[in-house]
């Protein structure tokens, strides 16, 4: 199935927020949700954002958490269905939002971002289905590969010295990673020494509300 394509600047004024997925248009003057914050349409200046249902508010939050890290309908229901699964076998000693963070955080292609070697999950994933990325010093072309506590994530010596790379780490020597990452801006590496956990991410999407969705 040919993959579906979205406007990134368009999300940003259909949820009412910088959706950060142009993360170096949406900090410049010509971020489309700056110049318009309106909802997107030809009358979307117009009309008023009506007040939404319950099951209104958990459908947009579904498809706010799938557009930020970039994951397909059928993924993100496996996840949330896993996570409770698991919450409930563990006898409610892990929370249910918190597994289900864990588990978008830890992707291949959200740690590339979070470390700050790719600017955006998008690119990230190109970088990792490009045969640029290592993890544990291999090749892989998995971008929704989820990270343990201990692996190791760099670009490929040979494609470290190309200028998309190696102009990344200018950028990155000013850039604090996640506590629960490390980065090494010179050799483009890091490695996970932590789970991530909600109260270190900034999440902009109720993940509450999406369990709720899936719950139903």
């Amino acid at each position: 199935m040919k993959p579906t394509t979205i406007n990134k600047e368009k999300m940003c004024r259909k949820f009412g927020q910088k959706m950060m997925l142009t993360p170096e248009r949406c900090a410049s003057p010509k971020c489309a949700f700056t110049r318009r914050s309106y909802a997107p349409g030809a009358h979307g200046q117009s009309r008023r954002r009506r007040p939404r249902s319950g099951y209104g508010e958990q459908l947009l939050e579904k498809q706010r958490i799938r557009i930020l890290y970039g994951v397909s309908e059928r993924a993100l229901r496996r996840t949330v269905r896993e996570a409770l699964a698991r919450t409930r076998a563990a006898a409610a000693s892990h929370n249910a939002l918190d597994v289900i963070t864990s588990e978008l955080e830890r992707r291949l292609d959200n740690v590339l971002f979070r470390m700050g070697i790719a600017p955006s999950r998008a690119i990230a994933r190109q970088m990792v289905s490009h045969g640029h990325i290592l993890v544990n010093g291999r090749r892989t072309t998995v971008p929704s590969r989820a990270l343990k506590v201990g692996e190791t994530v760099s670009v490929r010596p040979q494609s470290a010295a190309r200028i998309p790379f190696d102009e990344r780490r200018e950028v990155l020597k000013k850039y604090k990673p996640p506590v629960w990452l490390t980065l090494d801006y010179e050799t483009l590496g890091g490695k996970m020494v932590a789970l991530p956990t909600r109260d270190e991410i900034a999440l902009t999407a109720d993940v509450a509300k999406v369990v709720e969705f899936y719950a139903r």
